[in-house]
């Protein structure tokens, strides 16, 4: 089972930190060791020419009886076996070994009597100069890696922060802030220096930039169609409804009457959507109690619905935007639904259930569309839009969900306002 990362190791600035610290370590482990080798190589190659030359001398001091210079000697005491045991066999070789707690290079080759003549060269100061070397390499290994870090963080944070922005101006796109933009001086030729090409990130901003001008311009036209359809549709609608009341009374005369009726719901719900889309409705805010409220929204709507307040709760609204959004809950909850219906109220939430089928899967994800209904139900998919929209006058939150046992559940949470709370009692209407 993999381990969770925590939350912060899956940001870029930490990834790219990471990346560039491995990166910066094995490019100077790599360098170290390269250049510990080539400065090791040639120091041990001086010094072992160094301790030949001198093997070569001894030997032919010795060869002419002559006594041998200080370091030289046959079998001397403190001759690595392994070097020995090669000079004896007619060899000559050099290693490196302590000797008298200091660094020494010895050399060594055959004498008479199965002897080894060998020679001892200090190598104190060249393996001070090797340990030097690889001190220094950790240190300015270690300064390059840090520099490196610091001046990456700093670039890699200030493209994370641009990024950080444009998420932010998308998400207030998605929550319907059609006004927000990037703005990012990058994405403006007119701003940009001379010469500085555009970066990914200014793409990305222009392109949201674009997408976002593009959707509202799609948007306010298609508001503006909606609200002169509406508006263009009023007047003869009018006319229409007086002259079907001059009908004489009969079935054809109920049934222009009903039609009439439909065709000026959709036209006032039109209007009323288009208001929402504006974003310009303004509250008239007073306290209220939720259960007499509800209860007044259930005997408007008819029989057929319960009340249950389970726990009263006042609160600060817009009475008739929250009896219309109720209302059209009720309705919708009735027309597409079974009953019973009930409302409950448990302080400043309340739940509209039915026991019908549910909500539609597309609901569920999507929220209301409207002019969409499912399986050629009846309606215009309009009176949960307006619902929703109310309610987000209202400063409310609308969810939709269906019930584990049967039946859709509509959820309103209201900002609450006081505590003047009731007890708990039932009733119906």
């Amino acid at each position: 089972m993999r381990a969770a990362l925590p939350r912060w190791a899956g940001t870029l600035a930490v990834k790219a930190a990471v990346f560039i610290t491995v990166m910066c370590c094995a490019l100077a482990a790599l360098l170290g060791v390269l250049v510990h080798v080539q400065v090791t190589d040639q120091t041990v190659g001086q010094a072992r020419a160094l301790a030949l030359q001198r093997l070569a001398d001894a030997a032919e001091a010795y060869e002419a009886g002559d006594s041998l210079r200080r370091g030289a000697g046959v079998d001397p005491p403190g001759l690595p076996a392994s070097l020995r045991a090669l000079a004896v066999s007619g060899e000559r070789g050099t290693v490196v070994a302590e000797h008298r707690g200091r660094p020494t290079m010895w050399a060594a080759g055959p004498a008479d009597g199965g002897r080894a003549l060998a020679v001892a060269v200090d190598y104190a100061q060249q393996a001070r100069t090797i340990d030097g070397l690889d001190r220094a390499i950790l240190w300015s290994s270690g300064l390059a890696i840090g520099a490196t870090l610091l001046v990456g963080a700093f670039a890699v944070t200030r493209v994370t922060r641009r990024l950080h922005a444009t998420a932010r101006v998308a998400r207030r796109i998605s929550a319907g802030d059609l006004d927000a933009r990037v703005n990012d001086p990058r994405a403006d030729p007119r701003r940009r220096d001379a010469g500085r090409a555009q970066d990914e990130v200014a793409a990305v901003a222009a392109a949201l930039d674009t997408m976002a001008a593009s959707l509202q311009g799609k948007l306010l036209a298609e508001q503006r169609f909606t609200a002169d359809v509406a508006h263009e549709l009023r007047t003869p609608l009018t006319g229409l409804h007086a002259a079907a009341e001059l009908l004489p009374p009969g079935r054809p005369t109920e049934l222009v009457r009903d039609r009439v009726a439909a065709l000026r719901t959709l036209t006032e719900d039109l209007l009323e959507i288009s208001r929402l889309d504006t974003g310009r409705e303004r509250l008239e805010l007073d306290t209220e109690r939720l259960g007499p409220l509800v209860e007044r929204v259930v005997r408007a709507s008819g029989a057929g619905t319960g009340v249950r307040v389970v726990r009263d709760a006042a609160v600060e609204t817009d009475r008739r935007r929250l009896e219309r959004v109720l209302g059209n809950l009720v309705a919708n909850a009735h027309k597409h639904g079974r009953a019973p219906v009930v409302l409950t109220v448990e302080g400043p939430v309340v739940t509209v259930r039915d026991h019908g089928d549910g909500y539609p899967e597309y609901l569920l994800a999507h929220g209301p569309q409207r002019f969409r209904t499912e399986g050629g139900a009846k309606g215009h998919g309009l009176g949960l839009t307006i619902a929703r929209g109310q309610a987000e006058v209202l400063g409310a939150r609308l969810t939709f969900a269906n019930a584990p046992d049967g039946g859709a559940v509509a959820t309103l949470t209201l900002p609450r306002s006081a505590p003047g709370e009731g007890g708990g009692r039932d009733g119906g209407g």
